[in-house]
């Protein structure tokens, strides 16, 4: 099955903005990208998050993946796509809303925990796989389940993640993550957001020898 694919990064880390207001879009997503984060997830249990990442999609430069979390249904995809947005990202395992993401050319990343989700979320055409809850998985539930999955799928850990633990993934080539409260919760201003991205790229270039 032809997938979109996921696009090619220094650093693939999906910042995850949970509560951000429309208000601050502009200031913490702009320390983001500063920092070197191309890629921004406002979830959809956040206040006005259409608005939100429609102010993202049109202030981001060329090349970042500007969308959104918590993806339920098709029509939130297809609001999704009227605002601009490039990412949908879901908590669970939804063929519709993958095939209907897929349609409109944005990447797809939905919510899996175990073999079954895993490949049926492959079996739908996702772009990649957000294992989660990751730090209940750990590196080796992951790896475990990555063996039988098909080899051209994103795989990110999200859930526990942060700087921390970086290199426990690479060690399994787990190269993607997806990272909220360790970046950012709700209400944080954007000096402190870009001080926490930076500590953040720093952390994954020691763990991955520069980038990738």
């Amino acid at each position: 099955m032809n997938r979109i694919p996921f696009p090619p990064m220094k650093y693939p880390l999906i910042a995850i903005l949970r509560g951000l207001k429309p208000g601050e879009t502009e200031t913490v997503v702009g320390a983001l990208i500063e920092t070197g984060f191309t890629a921004i997830e406002i979830p959809l249990n956040s206040p006005d998050p259409f608005a939100s990442i429609e102010t993202a999609a049109k202030m981001a430069p060329e090349g970042c993946l500007i969308g959104a979390g918590t993806v339920l249904t098709v029509a939130d995809v297809n609001r999704l796509a009227d605002v601009g947005g490039r990412l949908m990202v879901s908590p669970n395992v939804e063929p519709d809303v993958i095939a209907a993401a897929a349609a409109k050319g944005m990447v797809t990343m939905p919510g899996v925990f175990t073999p079954t989700e895993a490949l049926a979320a492959a079996r739908a055409g996702a772009t990649g796989l957000k294992f989660f809850p990751a730090s209940v998985l750990g590196p080796a539930g992951i790896q475990a389940i990555r063996a039988v999955l098909p080899a051209d799928l994103e795989i990110a850990a999200v859930g526990g993640v942060s700087e921390k633990n970086f290199a426990d993934y690479a060690a399994i080539g787990i190269r993607s993550f997806g990272l909220g409260s360790s970046l950012y919760k709700a209400g944080m201003g954007a000096d402190e957001v870009r001080a926490r991205a930076r500590a953040t790229i720093e952390a994954y270039n020691a763990a991955y020898g520069g980038g990738k």
